[in-house]
């Protein structure tokens, strides 16, 4: 085992997520450094990477093909890697969505117990460290999610709710309570005995930071203050998701510090990478940015 993988068990000692790094030959696809690393990476493009502890999976709780969590946990299994889930309240199929007073009122009475507890259900049954990350950018306010912007109570109701729907089956899952990080995100906390890790979202798109400020932003100046509103509440700190689009030096830049610990992060235990395009459109204009490793330098 590398360090990377010790890292991981000394984060499991802490009660966050785990994962061993194994020796899987293979083109690299994770920058450099020693802080764990992960991917949601649909398109396969760390496969073979064996630098990567984390797999990241995301899956509605309506409409949800349950065996595929199964299939996940082999891939994950024979690649030592830990699972994260992101279990999103709601169906795909947009056509067919809740309001966001249905989802509320229906958590409120029960009608959706029976969604958590299915999927609870099967990750009880996974061999791999799983860590449940449910109705993630809660505080967010554009509108992308029916179960952001909420009252807080109601929505530290629906959380610790669900949480315990999904304990009753599966025990040993972690759990993460995942806003995006912005200012306000402390009034949706659920409080200690319903979080084992706090997950933030970091995105650069240089053409949004050259709109808004003149001037390209680095990681370190994007992920500080999501960062401080993260760590305030004690919990290991997770980047469970992370993009950027630009140019080559911008998307070196970002590359280059995404691994590497600094003092003012001593919390952060791990940073995922969002290998996929945008499913919602930015401000400004901006449309769907392509964060996959294929697309993403622009220039």
């Amino acid at each position: 085992m590398n360090r990377t993988g010790r890292q991981f068990l000394r984060i499991a000692a802490l009660g966050a997520a785990i994962g061993l790094c194994g020796a899987v030959s293979g083109a690299l696809a994770a920058p450099p450094g020693d802080l764990p690393y992960g991917a949601y990476d649909p398109g396969g493009d760390y496969r073979d990477d064996g630098d990567l502890v984390i797999e990241h999976l995301f899956l509605p709780w309506e409409d949800v093909y349950l065996p595929s969590l199964v299939d996940a946990d082999a891939y994950a299994r024979a690649r030592n890697r830990a699972l994260i889930v992101t279990l999103e309240p709601w169906t795909w199929t947009r056509s067919e969505r809740n309001t966001a007073e249905a989802l509320r009122e229906g958590i409120r009475r029960g009608a959706y117990d029976a969604n958590m507890k299915a999927v609870c259900d099967v990750l009880a049954t996974l061999q791999s460290p799983v860590t449940l990350r449910w109705a993630h950018e809660m505080e967010n306010s554009d509108g992308q999610f029916i179960w952001s912007g909420w009252d807080p109570q109601d929505y530290i109701s629906a959380f610790r709710h669900m949480t315990d729907v999904c304990r009753a089956s599966a025990p040993n899952v972690r759990i993460m309570w995942s806003p995006a990080g912005e200012e306000g995100l402390e009034a949706y906390y659920p409080g200690d005995d319903y979080v084992d890790l706090v997950g933030i979202s970091v995105f650069g798109l240089q053409a949004n930071d050259r709109f808004e400020v003149g001037r390209d932003r680095s990681y370190t100046e994007v992920m500080g203050p999501r960062y401080q509103r993260a760590a305030q509440f004690g919990k290991p700190v997770v980047v469970a998701e992370l993009g950027m689009s630009g140019s080559a030096d911008y998307v070196a830049s970002w590359d280059s510090a995404l691994r590497q610990p600094e003092g003012s992060y001593p919390n952060l235990v791990g940073v995922v990478y969002y290998d996929q395009k945008e499913v919602y459109a930015w401000p400004h204009g901006f449309g769907l940015p392509d964060w996959r490793l294929e697309f993403r330098v622009t220039d």
